[in-house]
């Protein structure tokens, strides 16, 4: 959306280690276990990323499933390319003991188009629409229909020390000249994110173009667009990484050395997904005390940034033999009390804005508002069944990036993206 090494692409990233669930992907077998053919209620096979207290949503599904079926939670790889290549394999041979599947917000386009998942229609469309926020719902559509129903989402914030800059910067301009005052001081100054050659390059640059009001494909998905917006956000990336204020290895760096990197005290600024929060009250409380967090720098000063979202839809698959099943048990999972569970204890947000306002997310969540606001007015990455060439394309054109030349890499992606575009996809 995306691997880095250890923290998680193209979704969002974990705030514990799930070793428990890691343990039991070891064990669960590959083809899908029966469908109730041992007389007991039917079967739904939920394959889902490793998400360590999902096993507790699963379980109440069940009790007020009341019989009627069962879910059983297959735990997919942890690295999100591994998730995909399973996910894929299985689903072009026809598996049928595949019913619900966790997909990656860039993958459920591709899916679609391919006929592997199910439409969401009727009272089931309704009830996943109800409440959702606009932005992670957009990223459960294709061709103007619903797909997938989002469970969780993601959104990176700016954090910052509030201990060297009083007010945190409206643009990235203003955040480098603050570094560049800071280092002239002989203080912590690095502006800290992920530069390296993969999904998380391209996320910041989603971030930049869209901020900048630009295009990287029409507005159908069909064609490559890369307008004067994406010019100005490939000199804005080529200041940031020419500007001295960067780590050394910002073109190698992903998204958890960059949180140990500022928790190490050499930043004063860090571009990353909340889960550095939870990590760092408990890795440096007393740093932790001097940081706080604000929405993404923009462009311009006058127009609020557009951050690029993250998260797992919830789809039904083609080959299920109990849809109707299947559709009931994602709608449970993904219910305002149980992403309220999974956003207090494992650290993924909620898609449903009044999830929110409930008083027992004001400890987990003290950045809520922040995140909502982002939420509200959100960059998707291109929504396109061949998203994951177009990815691949980009983060090899934009790396590294102090060599880019604004126009004459935008050129370049274009072309790249227009043959990532006839590619429909790269399926393992």
């Amino acid at each position: 959306m995306n691997d880095p090494d250890e923290a998680v692409r193209r979704r969002r990233p974990r705030v514990r280690v799930v070793a428990a669930a890691a343990a039991v992907a070891l064990a669960a077998p590959l083809a899908g276990c029966g469908s109730g053919g041992d007389g007991g209620p039917p079967t739904i096979n939920l394959y889902y990323p490793p998400e360590q207290n999902l096993q507790k949503v699963v379980d109440t599904c069940n009790t007020q499933a009341g019989g009627r079926y069962k879910i059983v939670y297959r735990v997919l790889p942890r690295q999100a390319d591994d998730q995909r290549v399973q996910l894929v394999r299985r689903l072009a041979a026809e598996d049928s003991g595949m019913d619900v599947l966790g997909l990656d917000v860039t993958w459920t386009q591709e899916f679609a188009s391919a006929h592997w998942i199910r439409e969401w229609t009727g009272q089931d469309k309704a009830e996943v629409e109800q409440g959702t926020l606009a932005g992670p719902l957009e990223t459960a559509q294709y061709q103007g229909k619903l797909f997938g129903a989002p469970k969780n989402t993601n959104v990176q914030l700016l954090w910052y020390r509030k201990d060297l800059v009083p007010e945190p910067p409206k643009t990235w301009d203003q955040m480098i000249s603050m570094a560049q005052d800071l280092k002239r001081q002989g203080k912590p100054y690095q502006v800290l994110t992920m530069g390296a050659q993969y999904e998380g390059l391209v996320v910041l640059y989603n971030s930049l173009a869209e901020s900048a009001g630009g295009r990287i494909l029409s507005e159908d998905g069909s064609k490559a667009v890369m307008d004067e917006g994406t010019v100005r956000a490939l000199e804005q990336l080529r200041n940031l990484a020419t500007s001295g204020v960067t780590s050394p290895s910002f073109s190698n760096a992903t998204e958890d050395p960059v949180r140990l990197e500022f928790q190490a005290g050499g930043g004063a600024f860090q571009v990353n997904w909340p889960f550095v929060y939870p990590a760092m009250q408990e890795a440096s409380p007393d740093l932790a005390k001097q940081v706080a967090w604000a929405r993404v720098p923009g462009i311009d000063e006058n127009t609020p940034s557009k951050v690029t979202i993250g998260g797992v839809n919830l789809a039904v698959s083609a080959y299920s033999k109990h849809p109707e099943l299947s559709f009931d048990a994602a709608k449970c999972l993904r219910d305002e009390q149980n992403q309220k569970f999974s956003a207090i204890n494992d650290g993924v947000p909620p898609t449903i804005e009044k999830v929110y306002d409930d008083p027992e997310m004001t400890k987990a969540y003290p950045m809520k508002d922040t995140i909502v606001e982002e939420l509200k007015e959100p960059a998707v990455r291109p929504l396109t069944p061949a998203y994951q060439s177009i990815s691949t394309v980009m983060s090899a054109v934009l790396s590294p990036p102090a060599q880019i030349r604004p126009q004459q890499t935008a050129d370049e992606l274009r072309d790249a993206i227009a043959d990532a575009l006839e590619s429909k996809g790269v399926l393992p």
